[in-house]
């Protein structure tokens, strides 16, 4: 089948029969097409009492057999098969049921030919079946009139109500088949999706708590070693104690999907952060200006960011400045080469893609490292 849009059919396409792999799906349909072939019955009483003579009778009673044969054949073993070989079994489909219609001269038999449009359908794009099937029924008409001059409409209608209707059917089964393949592809998407938000989530959160975590851990550790001062070492590990239960509200939040982000929240984490981390800090007074629906990603933005200085960087001071629709985060830190962006990094692009803005990072124009963020459109 050829390479397209699951959610699409086209007359174009091979029919996809791959379910058609289950056996026990073949059991059914072999044994009601197996009674259908009784239609045949009368065909072969009339042939067999003839009188055509022997070797004549013989040739279109086996052409009759190797038809209903190469019928099941086709039923049980064909729609999995390969394209060329379903063309071959179509042909020798037809060629077996023309046989006994060209050895006595009579258009009447042509008639059978309903299971081979049949398996045409079944097999074949529905752009070349069903031209098939009406070019048989129209063949039919045509020697009708050149032979006798008399057209049995009925036998003519048989063939081409046989391409219409099954036409039909096969084009609904095949278009409710691409339809339940759209459907699990939308299904693997939205697991996907699901899986990148909750990896992504639990990156910025993780990320940034585990940094705090272990800022606070060293410096509580430095305390108790020079036995300076108990109480400060006391309130560290406290602190610790409340990462511990926030970071386990935010990973149960995000897994349920409730979790916001306030940019006012990260700013007071921020700066209890980097004061823990011996880096000054200078932050806005304010977030007011800073458009509502903006406040969320920008949020993330000084998060990821602060993060990455906790983790990577000497710095000595940081700043973050925020406007209505941008944010900017800079540090003093030694920058070596051009640094390469990490999944948080990443991750705040995709956000900031979601709301028509843009995230820039790399070294500051006066040394250190800078992250921008810039929204061109608020979300509704």
């Amino acid at each position: 089948m050829s390479e397209r849009d699951p959610s699409r059919f086209s007359v174009r396409q091979w029919p996809d029969w791959s379910f058609w792999e289950n056996r026990r799906r073949r059991v059914a349909p072999i044994v009601v097409n197996g009674l259908a072939l009784l239609v045949l019955l009368p065909r072969i009483t009339t042939i067999g009492h003839g009188g055509h003579g022997t070797a004549l009778t013989v040739v279109a009673l086996t052409a009759i057999g190797l038809y209903a044969g190469c019928y099941l054949f086709a039923l049980w073993f064909a729609p999995p098969a390969p394209r060329r070989q379903r063309v071959v079994i179509v042909a020798a489909l037809f060629a077996f049921g023309v046989t006994p219609a060209l050895l006595f001269g009579s258009p009447d038999y042509l008639t059978d030919l309903t299971f081979a449009i049949a398996i045409g359908l079944m097999l074949l794009p529905l752009r070349y079946s069903v031209p098939l099937g009406f070019a048989t029924a129209a063949g039919q008409l045509a020697w009708m009139k050149a032979g006798t001059g008399h057209v049995s409409w009925s036998q003519v209608a048989a063939l081409g109500g046989v391409t219409a209707a099954v036409g039909v059917v096969f084009a609904l089964t095949f278009t409710v088949g691409h339809l339940e393949a759209a459907r699990a592809q939308i299904r693997r998407m939205a697991v996907d999706a699901e899986r990148e938000r909750v990896a992504r989530e639990l990156h910025d959160i993780l990320g940034h708590n585990l940094s705090t975590m272990a800022v606070k851990l060293g410096l509580a550790r430095r305390v108790l070693e020079s036995a300076a001062d108990p109480g400060l070492a006391l309130a560290e590990v406290r602190d610790l104690e409340t990462l511990c239960h926030q970071s386990l509200s935010d990973v149960r939040a995000t897994v349920s999907g409730y979790r916001e982000v306030s940019l006012a929240t990260e700013l007071s984490g921020a700066r209890l952060a980097l004061r823990a981390a011996g880096v000054q800090v200078e932050l806005p007074a304010s977030v007011d200006e800073v458009e509502p629906g903006l406040q969320g990603v920008f949020g993330y933005v000084v998060r990821e960011a602060v993060t990455n200085v906790l983790r990577h960087s000497d710095a000595g001071q940081c700043r973050v400045r925020v406007g209505p629709g941008w944010v900017e985060v800079t540090d003093d830190g030694t920058v070596t080469g051009e640094p390469a962006p990490g999944h948080g990094l990443t991750g705040l692009a995709e956000r900031l893609a979601a709301v028509s803005g843009r995230l820039e990072h790399g070294r500051g124009p006066r040394g250190g490292y800078r992250v921008f963020a810039r929204a061109e459109a608020v979300p509704a």
